[in-house]
């Protein structure tokens, strides 16, 4: 499948570390004529333990940023930022807004034992997003 986005403005993606580098790999690998821009918010990694209105502030925050600088969507490479933010930054902001969204039920339709193991923090393991049956 090939995807294709109009206009030369880039892709904003962002995560509270360096983990969302790969995500930001990926699609560069679905979109390679893209130009695509990164933030990393180092400074204040992880937000797994962090308070869900601080994940709100700082999404809101980068995103802005992003916004300052033209992209055209924006990409949630962080599975906590997402399930505190993604939902404000839609009715927010008039661009799309992409999220990391949990995999467990799709991994547990391929799983032959019908288990598998979740490596997530507990920002996103107490999420409703996480915790919905509408994964």
């Amino acid at each position: 499948m090939r995807l294709v986005m109009p206009s030369k403005a880039a892709i904003g993606i962002f995560d509270s570390g360096i983990g969302g580098l790969s995500v930001l790999q990926h699609v560069r690998s679905l979109l390679p004529n893209e130009n695509l821009l990164y933030v990393s918010d180092r400074a204040h990694l992880p937000y797994g333990e962090k308070d869900k209105n601080f994940i709100l502030q700082r999404s809101r925050l980068i995103t802005q940023f992003l916004i300052s600088k033209n992209v055209k969507a924006v990409v949630i490479a962080c599975n906590t930022a997402t399930a505190a933010a993604v939902k404000d930054l839609r009715e927010t902001y008039r661009l799309p807004i992409i999220g990391m969204e949990p995999g467990v039920k799709p991994a547990i339709s391929l799983s032959q034992s019908g288990m598998v193991g979740v490596l997530a923090t507990h920002g996103t393991l107490n999420s409703h997003k996480f915790k919905a049956d509408d994964r």
